[in-house]
């Protein structure tokens, strides 16, 4: 596929950094796509929102931006002119005044998601057994020891800080519903992507499908751009 002048970034969620998109870079990069993870530093919304424009000022042309699970959140409240659409992976995306903790509580919990509790540095870990009982339930053993090795703890600022607009509601979107999602209930998920009014994909995924599901991943992105490079 030709994509012309238009890149992929990526933006990671909790418990994660870039390395949890290797899966689709590397099939996104092989079908001639420009991608980029941006590094978010997990320590408040405001801050990742400015990691994620800093990055963006460096990137030239059109831009598909793609965030999972705590980054709906955060690819939500950029204002860059830049962004042509957006995609949400298993995401979370909290409306005007919403915090990502409201969005993230609104439905009913799955039996083996994990207790989380701040520590006294008010950062939110995630406990290693939760990674194979909740966050990636398909993913293999060594998929599960990178991901337990490579776990970003996240602040409690990230969570409760209150949005603006959200870039949705001014750009075209699609959402990748993770049917098998223990970590943000599948029903959440819809209501937020029908609020949207964005473009749905259901997947039979657990909750980090960009692991473990990397071609449904993959082609939802890709949709995006194509639709993108089209206008």
């Amino acid at each position: 596929m030709t994509s012309d002048n238009v890149s992929v970034v990526l933006a990671h969620g909790a418990w994660a950094d870039g390395s949890s998109w290797r899966s689709v870079i590397e099939r996104l990069q092989g079908q001639g796509i420009n991608t980029v993870a941006a590094p978010l530093p997990l320590t408040s919304l405001h801050d990742d929102v400015a990691a994620l424009d800093r990055l963006l000022e460096r990137i030239d042309g059109s831009v598909v931006l793609a965030g999972h699970a705590y980054a709906g959140g955060v690819i939500g409240a950029t204002r860059s002119a830049k962004v042509e659409a957006l995609v949400y992976v298993a995401a979370l995306a909290p409306d005007e005044g919403e915090t990502v903790g409201e969005v993230f509580y609104r439905g009913e919990a799955h039996p083996q998601a994990p207790q989380l509790a701040p520590d006294a540095h008010g950062l939110i870990w995630l406990p290693q057994a939760a990674f194979g009982a909740a966050f990636a339930q398909h993913a293999t053993p060594q998929e599960l020891a990178v991901l337990a090795a490579t776990q970003r703890p996240i602040s409690v600022s990230c969570i409760g800080e209150a949005v603006g607009r959200p870039l949705w509601k001014d750009r075209p979107s699609w959402f990748l519903v993770a049917q098998q999602d223990r970590m943000i209930d599948p029903a959440t998920q819809h209501f937020m992507a029908e609020r949207m009014k964005a473009q749905v994909r259901s997947h039979a995924a657990d909750h980090t499908p960009l692991v473990t599901a990397p071609e449904a991943v993959t082609d939802i992105i890709v949709e995006a751009v194509r639709s993108v490079v089209s206008r």
